[in-house]
Protein backbone atom coordinates (compact mmCIF):
# COMPACT_ATOMS: atom_id res chain seq x y z
CA UNK A 1 0.00 0.00 0.00
CA UNK A 2 1.50 3.52 -1.02
CA UNK A 3 1.81 6.28 1.25
CA UNK A 4 -1.16 8.59 -0.29
CA UNK A 5 -3.38 5.20 -0.24
CA UNK A 6 -2.84 4.56 3.83
CA UNK A 7 -3.04 8.54 4.28
CA UNK A 8 -6.35 8.46 2.41
CA UNK A 9 -7.75 5.70 4.93
CA UNK A 10 -6.41 7.36 8.05
CA UNK A 11 -9.28 9.07 10.26
CA UNK A 12 -6.66 11.31 11.89
CA UNK A 13 -5.19 12.28 9.06
CA UNK A 14 -8.15 13.22 6.67
CA UNK A 15 -9.55 15.09 9.60
CA UNK A 16 -6.48 16.66 10.12
CA UNK A 17 -6.22 18.00 6.65
CA UNK A 18 -9.88 18.94 6.86
CA UNK A 19 -9.23 20.76 9.87
CA UNK A 20 -6.35 22.72 7.90
CA UNK A 21 -8.21 23.17 4.66
CA UNK A 22 -11.14 24.56 6.81
CA UNK A 23 -8.68 27.29 8.41
CA UNK A 24 -7.35 28.42 5.12
CA UNK A 25 -10.96 28.72 4.25
CA UNK A 26 -11.84 30.83 6.95
CA UNK A 27 -8.41 33.05 7.01
CA UNK A 28 -9.34 34.08 3.64
CA UNK A 29 -12.77 35.29 4.18
CA UNK A 30 -12.57 36.85 7.99
CA UNK A 31 -9.29 37.74 7.07
CA UNK A 32 -11.18 41.04 5.16
CA UNK A 33 -12.18 41.98 8.95
CA UNK A 34 -8.99 41.94 10.85
CA UNK A 35 -9.84 38.42 12.41
CA UNK A 36 -7.43 35.41 12.23
CA UNK A 37 -9.49 31.86 12.09
CA UNK A 38 -7.79 31.51 16.06
CA UNK A 39 -10.06 34.46 17.23
CA UNK A 40 -13.00 32.99 15.66
CA UNK A 41 -14.03 30.77 18.60
CA UNK A 42 -13.84 33.45 20.68
CA UNK A 43 -15.45 36.10 18.99
CA UNK A 44 -18.64 32.73 18.75
CA UNK A 45 -18.45 32.42 21.62
CA UNK A 46 -18.54 35.97 23.11
CA UNK A 47 -21.72 36.74 20.56
CA UNK A 48 -23.44 34.08 22.54
CA UNK A 49 -22.77 35.33 26.11
CA UNK A 50 -20.12 38.60 26.63
CA UNK A 51 -18.75 39.18 29.48
CA UNK A 52 -17.36 35.61 30.21
CA UNK A 53 -14.02 34.95 32.50
CA UNK A 54 -10.98 34.03 30.26
CA UNK A 55 -11.47 30.16 32.21
CA UNK A 56 -15.12 30.30 30.82
CA UNK A 57 -13.91 31.19 27.38
CA UNK A 58 -11.77 27.79 27.40
CA UNK A 59 -14.58 25.99 28.47
CA UNK A 60 -16.43 27.20 25.60
CA UNK A 61 -13.96 26.72 23.04
CA UNK A 62 -11.82 23.73 24.42
CA UNK A 63 -8.23 25.73 24.64
CA UNK A 64 -5.46 25.67 27.59
CA UNK A 65 -5.53 28.58 29.12
CA UNK A 66 -1.90 29.58 27.86
CA UNK A 67 -3.26 29.69 24.33
CA UNK A 68 -7.00 31.54 25.56
CA UNK A 69 -3.89 34.00 27.03
CA UNK A 70 -1.92 34.48 23.52
CA UNK A 71 -5.29 34.46 21.56
CA UNK A 72 -6.88 37.27 23.60
CA UNK A 73 -3.35 39.40 23.71
CA UNK A 74 -3.28 39.46 20.18
CA UNK A 75 -7.44 40.37 20.40
CA UNK A 76 -7.06 42.91 22.59
CA UNK A 77 -4.41 44.66 20.27
CA UNK A 78 -6.95 44.16 17.39
CA UNK A 79 -9.50 45.94 19.10
CA UNK A 80 -11.89 42.92 19.13
CA UNK A 81 -12.21 42.68 22.73
CA UNK A 82 -11.21 44.49 26.08
CA UNK A 83 -10.65 43.19 29.56
CA UNK A 84 -13.05 44.96 32.59
CA UNK A 85 -13.09 43.85 36.28
CA UNK A 86 -15.75 41.50 37.38
CA UNK A 87 -18.17 43.98 39.27
CA UNK A 88 -19.01 42.03 41.79
CA UNK A 89 -15.31 40.21 42.05
CA UNK A 90 -12.61 43.20 41.51
CA UNK A 91 -9.92 40.47 40.86
CA UNK A 92 -11.43 38.23 38.90
CA UNK A 93 -11.21 40.07 34.60
CA UNK A 94 -14.45 39.54 32.37
CA UNK A 95 -14.05 39.61 28.50
CA UNK A 96 -16.10 41.77 26.21
CA UNK A 97 -16.65 42.48 22.76
CA UNK A 98 -15.90 46.02 21.65
CA UNK A 99 -17.87 48.19 19.25
CA UNK A 100 -15.74 46.76 16.35
CA UNK A 101 -16.25 43.19 17.32
CA UNK A 102 -20.30 44.26 17.54
CA UNK A 103 -20.25 45.28 14.20
CA UNK A 104 -18.59 42.48 12.60
CA UNK A 105 -20.70 40.06 14.20
CA UNK A 106 -23.55 39.98 10.98
CA UNK A 107 -20.90 39.23 8.62
CA UNK A 108 -18.75 36.89 10.57
CA UNK A 109 -21.82 35.26 11.33
CA UNK A 110 -23.03 35.11 7.54
CA UNK A 111 -19.52 34.27 6.79
CA UNK A 112 -19.94 30.99 8.72
CA UNK A 113 -23.40 30.26 7.69
CA UNK A 114 -22.12 30.53 3.88
CA UNK A 115 -18.91 28.24 4.20
CA UNK A 116 -20.67 25.15 6.14
CA UNK A 117 -23.50 25.41 3.28
CA UNK A 118 -20.59 25.72 0.45
CA UNK A 119 -18.21 22.71 1.89
CA UNK A 120 -21.36 20.60 2.86
CA UNK A 121 -22.20 20.79 -0.84
CA UNK A 122 -23.79 17.67 -2.64
CA UNK A 123 -24.51 15.73 0.73
CA UNK A 124 -28.27 15.68 1.30
CA UNK A 125 -29.46 16.60 4.71
CA UNK A 126 -29.25 12.83 5.97
CA UNK A 127 -25.66 12.85 5.26
CA UNK A 128 -25.14 16.27 6.70
CA UNK A 129 -27.12 14.79 10.08
CA UNK A 130 -24.91 11.21 9.60
CA UNK A 131 -21.40 13.21 9.65
CA UNK A 132 -22.35 15.70 12.20
CA UNK A 133 -23.62 13.02 14.07
CA UNK A 134 -20.51 10.71 13.45
CA UNK A 135 -18.15 13.67 13.87
CA UNK A 136 -19.50 14.44 17.64
CA UNK A 137 -18.96 10.78 18.59
CA UNK A 138 -15.40 10.50 17.56
CA UNK A 139 -14.87 13.52 19.56
CA UNK A 140 -16.43 12.31 22.60
CA UNK A 141 -14.48 9.34 22.52
CA UNK A 142 -11.37 11.51 21.69
CA UNK A 143 -11.87 13.69 25.09
CA UNK A 144 -12.81 10.14 26.59
CA UNK A 145 -9.25 8.88 25.98
CA UNK A 146 -7.61 12.23 27.13
CA UNK A 147 -9.41 12.05 30.46
CA UNK A 148 -8.15 8.45 30.39
CA UNK A 149 -4.71 7.94 31.69
CA UNK A 150 -4.33 4.61 30.03
CA UNK A 151 -4.93 5.87 27.01
CA UNK A 152 -6.93 4.07 24.10
CA UNK A 153 -7.80 0.69 24.66
CA UNK A 154 -5.28 -1.94 22.97
CA UNK A 155 -5.88 -5.49 22.60
CA UNK A 156 -2.48 -7.44 24.34
CA UNK A 157 -1.08 -10.20 22.89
Amino acid sequence: MGDLEHRSASMGYQVNLLARLLAQLLSRHVGRYGVAPGQFAQLLALYDQNGQTPAELCAAVGVEPGTMTKTLQRMERDALIERRADPGDGRRIRIHLTERARQLEPMLKTIVVELNTSVLEGLSPRQRGCFMAGLRRVIQNTEAHLHDEQGPRTRRT
